[in-house]
């Protein structure tokens, strides 16, 4: 079984995939546009780094997502839940539901559902 730390660092790596995906760039351009290794930048796609603040920072401007949503991804950001005025009771119920609505969602694809998803636990967990 892998250790939560693992988990997150594949929750993130999947969800920048998918930005970067969705902003139809390469590896190789993401790269060029971080000033980050092609090879590091597979590794943290692939969970297998956890990257720095000042990583995140780079990958969040070339990508246009937001630094913050980077850093609650990367676990260096908790999310609040009481903020969005969630009740923990119903956010447990509602959880199958929520996974199911992204996996029946034929707009995405798997890896986008995968991120999605694993964003979705992270915010939950």
């Amino acid at each position: 079984m892998k250790d939560p730390w693992q988990l997150q660092r594949e929750a993130l790596g999947a969800f920048i995939r998918t930005q970067r995906r969705m902003a139809n760039l390469s590896l190789r351009q993401l790269a060029e546009l971080t000033h980050l290794s092609n090879p590091y930048l597979s590794q943290v796609e692939r969970g297998l780094h956890q990257p720095s603040v000042r990583v995140l920072k780079a990958i969040s401007d070339a990508l246009n997502v937001s630094a913050e949503t980077l850093l609650t991804q990367a676990g260096l950001i908790d999310a609040v839940a009481a903020e969005a005025g969630a009740d923990p009771q119903e956010a447990d119920s509602a959880g199958p539901q929520t996974e199911d609505a992204i996996r029946a969602d034929g707009r995405l694809s798997a890896d986008q559902k995968a991120a999605l998803i694993a964003v979705y636990r992270s915010m939950l967990g």
